[in-house]
């Protein structure tokens, strides 16, 4: 057996351990992108249709946001991203999946976890803490499932036969440790039956919305940008050394951002979160320079395809740190705060970030996975574009009714409801924005979910025909 066949033949046994955990993952994590964007999309019309659904408890604003944006980041960025790693840990390990019913077991947890969760929100028992908002029960459960798919993917990594580490090695084992690390934390200290005093709360709760939403989608994010974009550029990854400036000053200056200017909170903790927050233009730039410097130059079109994705979400995560550390910054926190800016920001690391760069990392692995191109190659096309065009239409007018609506409360003789009443054009905008982006998670959901049946007829046809061969051999004899 040639050199080619052993690649061939280790090619298969990857694909093969992976083949279930990852269409457990991602079948899930499609369902609960669909679910948190008709929520949200609920939760944007009640701005300027406050009568819809207004007779439904279950569907008031205060529920609908909270358990919408937990949906999309619990439901779909999380799973899509653990079972990202793990066929990037098992690629570059050269190995199967070590332990592969492990993260099939914990696939079903996480989703259970976010059901649970979702419903408690919707039911009225949200903790009230934002992004801890699950019960306690659903919280054990989703760190439980984190855990088992992380040690899965840590035997991946530490049996694997090149003892060379990757950029994303670093990004996304970082990552394996980072979320149980903070989420544990958060969740210790804010949701048992001793809770801390005071504003040490708010403190907690901003430093966990930070490490969450900010670092550790940044560095699952930019670990499997770093390892699909030369993989499809057929180039390698510049500059290695500004890859680690990246990495270290990311997790060095990023987590201690996200306490607000103007927070009831000792002075110099609001200032030491400004001067990080302005710090973390160091690995952006960083990210920047890699990034120009692998794609420039590179043959590949961008006609809608895994590249395009991943491209765009490298793009929307250096805008959305620009906007962060606008944000920080004291000169403009005076405008900003209290204003849908933040929440652009939010939506812009969500969606136009991560999540486009988990569908492009998807589309790019799971045809190799099941072995056969996608079912559907016009629709993810179909994706790209109205997820582009959605993200476009729902961030910018956010960004410029936070403008408009600070300048207006900035101004002491401008009542409050004017204020308000000023970001109802651009929520309009935002919404059509937000219909756009469903639209292209309808057309995701449907390839994977044709991939999924087309897998389970064939292993229904294969045990049919085993069961049938015997039968038919006897006959034969006989």
């Amino acid at each position: 057996m040639n050199l080619t066949e052993n690649n061939s033949s280790c090619d298969r046994e990857i694909n093969d351990s992976l083949r279930v955990p990852l269409l457990a993952l991602f079948g899930g994590a499609a369902v609960w992108l669909i679910v948190g964007l008709v929520l949200g999309l609920i939760a944007g019309i009640k701005f300027h249709a406050p009568d819809f659904l207004g007779a439904c408890p279950v569907m008031t604003y205060g529920r609908v946001a909270p358990a919408a944006n937990d949906a999309v980041l619990y439901g779909f960025c999380i799973p899509a991203a653990l079972g990202v790693a793990l066929w990037i840990f098992a690629r570059l390990s050269g190995q199967p999946l070590a332990l592969p019913l492990v993260p099939v077991v914990a696939a079903n947890l996480w989703h259970l976890g976010v059901f649970i969760g979702t419903a408690g929100i919707l039911l009225g028992a949200s903790s009230g803490h934002t992004w801890l908002e699950y019960p306690r029960a659903a919280a054990v459960i989703l760190f439980a499932a984190f855990m088992l798919i992380a040690v899965s993917a840590a035997a991946t990594f530490g049996w694997r036969r090149q003892q060379e580490l990757y950029p994303s090695h670093w990004f996304l084992f970082a990552g394996l440790l980072w979320f149980p690390w903070i989420y544990s934390t958060a969740n210790i200290l804010l949701n048992s039956h001793q809770l801390p005093r005071g504003v040490v709360q708010p403190i907690i709760g901003w430093w966990f919305a930070n490490n969450l939403v900010f670092v550790w989608l940044a560095l699952v994010g930019v670990g499997t940008a770093f390892y699909f974009l030369p993989k499809i550029a057929a180039r390698p990854l510049a500059n290695s050394g500004y890859v680690l400036l990246a990495f270290l000053t990311l997790v060095f200056f990023g987590t201690w951002c996200g306490i607000p200017q103007g927070a009831p909170v000792p002075a110099w903790l609001p200032t030491l979160s400004s001067v990080a927050a302005a710090l973390t233009l160091v690995p952006l730039l960083a990210i920047s320079i890699v990034t120009l410097k692998t794609v420039c130059g590179s043959n590949v079109s961008c006609k809608g395809g895994p590249f395009c994705f991943i491209r765009f979400g490298v793009m929307s995560f250096i805008v959305s740190g620009i906007l962060y550390v606008s944000a920080a910054c004291p000169q403009y926190s005076r405008i900003l705060n209290f204003t849908w800016f933040g929440a652009a920001q939010t939506q812009l690391q969500l969606l136009g970030f991560a999540a486009m760069i988990l569908f492009g990392a998807i589309y790019e692995l799971l045809p190799q996975v099941m072995g056969k191109p996608l079912p559907q190659p016009a629709l993810a096309k179909a994706h790209f574009y109205l997820s582009m065009i959605g993200v476009l239409l729902f961030f910018v007018p956010l960004v410029l009714a936070g403008v408009v609506q600070g300048e207006k409360l900035a101004d002491a003789n401008i009542p409050f409801a004017d204020a308000n009443t000023a970001a109802l054009k651009f929520l309009r905008v935002s919404t059509t924005g937000q219909m756009l982006i469903l639209l292209g998670a309808l057309l995701f959901a449907v390839n994977i979910f044709i991939m999924t049946i087309q897998w389970k007829l064939g292993i229904a046809k294969t045990v049919i025909a085993y069961i049938k061969s015997p039968l038919e051999t006897a006959e034969v004899k006989s």
